[in-house]
C-alpha cells in the first residue's frame, strides 16, 4: 500500500478513534505531501513512495526543530504535543538502518568514490543518501562520513 494510501485510510481510524493529535499530525502530513506533489508534477501529479519519504522526513525535522524551541522557552506542555506528533510521523518511514549496517555502508561508499579527506565528502554524501533510502537521516549519515574522512 502506498504511503497516501495509508494515510487516508490512518485519518478513518484516528477520526473513528477520536484521536485529535493522530488526526490533526495525518491530515498535515497529506497536506504536506499533496503541496510537494503539485510542486514537482503539477495539480494532477503524485509522489513515489522515496519523495514522500523525504517530506515526511521533513515535517519530523521541522517538529524537532519546534521542540528545541519550545523546551528552551520552558514550554514542555507544548514540546510533548510536537514529540507525539513525531511519533505519529515516525510510523511512515522505513525501518531504520541497524549500526553495523550504517557502517557497512559507509565504508563501501568511501571505498567505491575513492574519497580520502573531507573535501570530497560530497561525492560520498550523494552515494550514501542513494543508497540509504530514507532509513537513515542526513545528519547521521554526515556524522558518520566525518568520523571516517577526519
Amino acid at each position: 500500500m502506498s504511503i497516501t494510501a495509508q494515510l487516508t485510510e490512518d485519518i478513518k481510524t484516528a477520526m473513528k478513534a477520536k484521536d485529535t493529535v493522530a488526526l490533526n499530525t495525518v491530515r498535515s502530513l497529506k497536506s504536506a505531501l499533496k503541496y510537494a506533489a503539485i510542486e514537482k508534477h503539477g495539480a494532477d501529479g503524485e509522489l513515489d513512495d522515496a519523495d514522500s519519504i523525504v517530506v515526511i522526513r521533513r515535517e519530523i525535522k521541522k517538529r524537532q526543530d519546534s521542540v528545541a524551541q519550545y523546551e528552551t522557552a520552558q514550554r514542555p506542555e507544548l514540546a510533548e504535543v510536537e514529540k507525539a506528533e513525531i511519533a505519529v510521523l515516525e510510523k511512515y518511514l522505513p525501518a531504520a538502518m541497524s549500526q553495523a549496517e550504517l557502517e557497512k555502508l559507509v565504508t563501501d561508499a568511501i571505498a567505491e568514490s575513492g574519497a580520502t579527506t573531507k573535501k570530497d565528502m560530497g561525492k560520498v554524501m550523494k552515494l550514501l543518501q542513494e543508497r540509504a533510502a530514507g532509513r537513515v537521516d542526513g545528519k547521521t549519515l554526515s556524522t558518520e562520513v566525518n568520523k571516517r574522512l577526519s
